[in-house]
């Protein structure tokens, strides 16, 4: 982001399928602004349980205290007057109303940092974070890694037979594919990936 001028709010947003590395810059940049003392608040969704209560932790394991939130208005809630950046992770399970709060935070003369997946299980664009890269002063797209070919990553694959838009998991239920790799049916997916899964299971186990 370019220096601004005065008390001007603005949006930052992350992007990218699971494992590229989101949560990890989002975690990165809200160190930064509390090595240069801003006054920091982080929030992610309750539904996110995946590695800690009350952290973000990205998948490789660093993490970040934080305060749940069920709905996206809770941030208003909880917001600070002196508060100065704002981190919000996993943005897409707070649904079109995280738009406006952001909206209103930036308004506010807050930086307001977001991460997200940009896509869904079947590679549609997950709303609301399209609204939310369309407000942005800033976006950064990210990619992972292929598990199949090795080549960039854009898509998240499920690999649990299900059609819920949100069904949280890690790495036993998503992995990463490229264009070429991805299977936007889930139940294709999970047929395919099931002796894959279950070898890597025995060789785990195995191992402990």
């Amino acid at each position: 982001m370019d220096i601004v001028k005065g008390n001007m709010g603005w949006i930052e947003v992350v992007v990218g399928p699971m494992f590229s590395g989101k949560s990890e810059e989002l975690i990165r940049r809200l160190r930064r602004a509390e090595i240069a003392r801003q006054r920091v608040q982080i929030f992610k969704p309750s539904i996110d349980s995946r590695y800690a209560a009350n952290e973000i932790v990205s998948h490789n394991g660093l993490g970040i205290p934080s305060d749940n939130v069920t709905k996206a208005s809770e941030i208003i809630e909880k917001m600070q007057p002196r508060t100065e950046v704002v981190g919000i992770d996993e943005a897409q399970f707070l649904g079109d109303e995280v738009v406006d709060v952001c909206t209103k935070l930036a308004n506010l003369g807050k930086r307001v940092i977001v991460a997200g997946l940009d896509t869904d299980f079947r590679g549609r664009p997950f709303e609301p974070m399209p609204r939310l890269l369309a407000i942005a002063e800033e976006i950064t797209k990210l990619l992972a890694i292929c598990v199949r070919c090795g080549n960039p990553a854009v898509h998240t694959q499920r690999l649990v037979e299900s059609e819920e838009l949100i069904v949280v998991g890690a790495g036993s239920a998503y992995e990463a594919r490229c264009r070429r790799c991805f299977e936007p049916n889930p139940a294709l997916a999970a047929r395919e990936a099931g002796p894959l899964l279950l070898r890597n299971r025995a060789a785990n186990a195995g191992g402990k």
